[in-house]
């Protein structure tokens, strides 16, 4: 007889952000040419609430970013398909995660110039997140909970 465990197994599946596969595949190439990356999901003005991709320890995270997660790892992504680097840190300013708290980021690629410094822009395509709300069940998720601000992978 089948039994359910209390204890969910889902909620290790509860992520804040992930990639689409033509996100990931321009990672990859970046990671190629450029090492290990990260991601800062900006907070508007000049870049227009971009995600802006840089190379890993060119962009400062302070104390007020918070590690929404790592994209281009994990077990959802085949080995092939996987961003050189340990994946891709991906961290937005704490103030303006209070506002997409209950969303779920997808970090996605499209055709068109990218703004400021992001490494994408000369390649012309650009990385843009799209969102969704966060369902009742994935946002009582432990996963789910607001990270620690100032967190950086490895720590």
């Amino acid at each position: 007889m089948h039994q359910e465990s209390t204890d969910s197994a889902d909620s290790t599946d509860v992520t804040r952000v992930d990639a689409t596969p033509a996100a990931l595949a321009m990672l990859r190439r970046l990671a190629q040419e450029h090492g290990p990356l990260m991601i800062h999901q900006s907070g508007g003005c000049c870049d227009g609430s971009s995600p802006m991709c840089f190379p890993r320890g060119e962009f400062l995270v302070g104390d007020s970013d918070v590690l929404l997660g790592v994209i281009g790892v994990g077990k959802d992504v085949a080995p092939g398909d996987a961003v050189p680097g340990e994946g891709v840190p991906v961290y937005i300013g704490a103030a303006q995660f209070e506002y997409w708290s209950h969303t779920h980021l997808t970090i996605d690629l499209v055709p068109g110039r990218g703004a400021g410094f992001s490494l994408e822009a000369p390649e012309g395509y650009r990385f843009l997140t799209r969102s969704r709300l966060l369902t009742d069940e994935e946002a009582a998720q432990p996963a789910a909970q607001l990270p620690a601000p100032g967190t950086v992978p490895g720590d």
